[in-house]
């Protein structure tokens, strides 16, 4: 099989708050950074029982410049002022993300870093979480969850997450049940509509979710520092404009969160194989009526149900367009098909558009192959098994370069461009 890596470009993290800022890069605060975040984690061991401090790369995606708290094999980053600083090699992708390079495990992360000391730690805490995740037995995932594009499937997680909204504002016990209750519902008959629906979402969750839970568990804010991030992480979360891949980073530390009023170390009992929507249920003591259906519509008017079905609608009829002109546009009319090697990708999951079983579009996304580098910033069509793309045909090609509609392709000596005269589709191939 072909090796994939994936590496995605978690900038949702951070800027969930209204008015978040980002403070300018400066060197000198780099070093505070990493104090600040090893004092957390040292501080949050017991929440799995590990240190998760160490090695981390912090990295301008403007002029790649790097900065770490440790140095790398190969010597290129120089020690200055306690921290380690040089350049990221243009062959790596820059994302929040766990990466091996110069002969470590490094977490990745994107500068600048916010500006609240909370949303800082809490994202250098979740990339250091999957830094660890292996030593922790947790297996990272990243399917997308396709159906949270549908209609029926957006209706469902948007109502469980308000529900879930009123459960973190609850202050009584019996309040607090009745809309988780609620929550579960939701999200049992959104299963129920979808098959294998339940599967895909409980792979996100045990990598994305419990990496997010980690972060804000370890940022440590205090009880109504919490309720106001997750409420108002959830509201900027509605705005994405797409679910599939950043659902998780909201549903599980929701239920960890009011779980953890009751059992602080509750993300010690899970594993790889765990159902985390089974799991919760039955820590919470919830029981789910027979019919599904007749609960979740009877419910959604507690949560703004004729306001979201109505949005929906007029969102999907939105969509049908799109899908279309990207059908056209990667499928149907003659374009450049690019089939993969070793690949290695980042992009953004937020605004990401599955097309049925055709795959998937992403607006921008970054390609690193034994052919060269691709760069896109108006579409390409992912095949669902991630062994080909597609992109709009060439407008200009050199002798080792390439561009077309919003993308740049720099290829190796090794490989060049050839039209297909029959259907007028262009491919990459070895000279």
């Amino acid at each position: 099989m072909k090796k994939i890596i994936l590496q995605f470009l978690c900038l949702i993290q951070g800027l969930f708050l209204s008015g978040q800022l980002s403070e300018p890069i400066n060197s000198d605060n780099i070093s505070t950074y990493f104090e600040e975040i090893q004092n957390a984690t040292k501080e949050g061991f017991k929440v799995w029982n590990k240190d998760l401090y160490g090695s981390i790369l912090l990295v301008d995606p403007k002029t790649r410049q790097v900065y770490s708290n440790e140095p790398n094999a190969d010597n290129s980053l120089k020690l200055q002022n306690k921290i380690y600083i040089g350049k990221l090699p243009d062959s790596m992708n820059i994302a929040n993300t766990s990466v091996q390079w110069s002969g470590k495990n490094w977490a990745m992360i994107m500068l600048p870093l916010p500006e609240n000391h909370y949303e800082r730690v809490n994202l250098l805490a979740h990339e250091l979480f999957h830094k660890a995740q292996s030593s922790l037995g947790f297996t990272q995932s990243n399917k997308e969850s396709n159906h949270l594009d549908q209609k029926d499937g957006r209706i469902y997680l948007r109502l469980e997450l308000e529900a879930l909204k009123k459960a973190v504002r609850s202050e009584s016990e019996k309040e607090k049940k009745i809309h988780l209750t609620n929550a579960f519902i939701f999200r049992k008959y959104r299963n129920t509509l979808f098959p294998q629906s339940a599967t895909t979402e409980n792979q996100l969750e045990l990598n994305e979710g419990i990496a997010e839970y980690t972060g804000f568990i370890i940022s440590d804010r205090n009880k109504e520092q919490s309720k106001k991030h997750l409420i108002n992480s959830t509201d900027a979360f509605f705005s994405n404009p797409t679910y599939v891949r950043s659902f998780a980073y909201h549903t599980v530390p929701v239920y960890g969160y009011l779980l953890s009023l009751k059992n602080r170390f509750w993300n010690r009992e899970i594993s790889a194989n765990t159902n985390i929507t089974d799991f919760f249920i039955k820590k919470f003591e919830i029981n789910i009526p027979v019919n599904l259906k007749a609960a979740a519509e009877k419910n959604s008017n507690h949560y703004h149900g004729v306001l979201i079905f109505t949005e929906e609608l007029a969102r999907e009829n939105k969509i049908k367009k799109k899908i279309a002109e990207y059908q056209s546009k990667f499928i149907e009319q003659p374009h450049l098909e690019i089939r993969f090697e070793k690949m290695n990708v980042s992009f953004d999951p937020r605004n990401i558009l599955p097309i049925a079983d055709k795959g998937t579009v992403y607006p921008n996304i970054r390609v690193i192959d034994n052919w060269g580098i691709l760069e896109v910033e108006n579409g390409a069509l992912m095949s669902p098994d991630w062994s080909k793309m597609s992109i709009s045909i060439p407008t200009k090609i050199e002798e080792q370069k390439a561009e077309g509609d919003g993308w740049i392709l720099l290829l190796k000596d090794s490989y060049t461009i050839k039209k297909d005269e029959k259907t007028n589709n262009y491919s990459i191939i070895k000279k």
